[in-house]
């Protein structure tokens, strides 16, 4: 698929998606979702591509949510099956995804980011979810995620009033892992490097089980993680043979994927 609204490289393990129209603030028109959908589909499914980053082109804003203008002449501007930017309902994305937020973060762009498992944020960075403000609802992830990040009243703090919160209160709520002066790519591709010292197979079974867990109790959690695909996976694969013999030898493991 030749991309005309995102960019995507490939750097070793690492998938870098960048959102590239900085002249709408990265919002997302009919095409700019089925890009995203084509992308994550190829990251989902490609077996040497173990952690992504999304990001936004530009020093603005990383997505100011749908291409209102678009809406506005097409009421039936829809995202792809898989939610908002091929991501807010796609529940089954085992491998590990960073936002690199660098700038505005609105509406569904915010809730790009809270589909992700880490938030990485610049100085600058501005999240809200403003959707009633047009007579809409944060109907990609926002009203569900949100509140399970930072609580009811905070989030319904934000979700009745529409009102921006920068980054350092985002970090400080608990949605934001990092906020950083500096180049917000390079910290988040800090962040993948770290992921990216770990075993895929380990970091996969990890995030299937805290996902699954966070709508039953500990003690059922417990018991259904052993019956976990990415779990028996990882626990039958070469890597977990590999991991406590590198320690014991004292060096780096040298990770396969199976």
């Amino acid at each position: 698929m030749n991309y005309q609204f995102i960019d995507v490289k490939l750097e070793g393990r690492l998938t870098i998606i960048t959102l590239q129209r900085p002249e709408s603030h990265n919002a997302l028109n009919f095409g700019a979702h089925e890009e995203l959908q084509h992308a994550f589909d190829n990251f989902a499914s490609d077996s040497e591509q173990w952690v992504a980053i999304i990001t936004g082109s530009g020093a603005k804003a990383f997505c100011a949510g749908h291409d209102l203008k678009q809406q506005a002449s097409d009421a039936n501007l829809g995202t792809p099956a898989n939610g908002f930017g091929g991501l807010t309902s796609r529940f089954d994305m085992n491998k590990p995804v960073i936002a690199a937020v660098n700038g505005v973060a609105m509406g569904g762009g915010f809730e790009l980011a809270l589909a992700c498992d880490i938030i990485i944020a610049s100085h600058n960075a501005v999240f809200a979810l403003p959707e009633a403000k047009v007579g809409l609802a944060a109907l990609a992830g926002g009203m569900q995620r949100l509140p399970s990040l930072i609580g009811l009243k905070r989030s319904m703090g934000m979700l009745l009033t529409g009102r921006q919160v920068n980054a350092s209160e985002g970090l400080q709520l608990g949605f934001v892992n990092e906020v950083v002066e500096g180049d917000v790519m390079e910290a988040a591709r800090r962040w993948a490097s770290d992921i990216l010292a770990c075993s895929p197979l380990s970091v996969r079974a990890t995030k299937a089980a805290v996902m699954r867990s966070l709508d039953v109790s500990v003690s059922q959690a417990l018991t259904e993680q052993w019956g976990y695909p990415q779990v028996q996976e990882m626990l039958n694969s070469q890597d977990a043979i590999e991991g406590p013999k590198a320690f014991s030898e004292k060096r780096l493991p040298m990770w396969v994927g199976h």
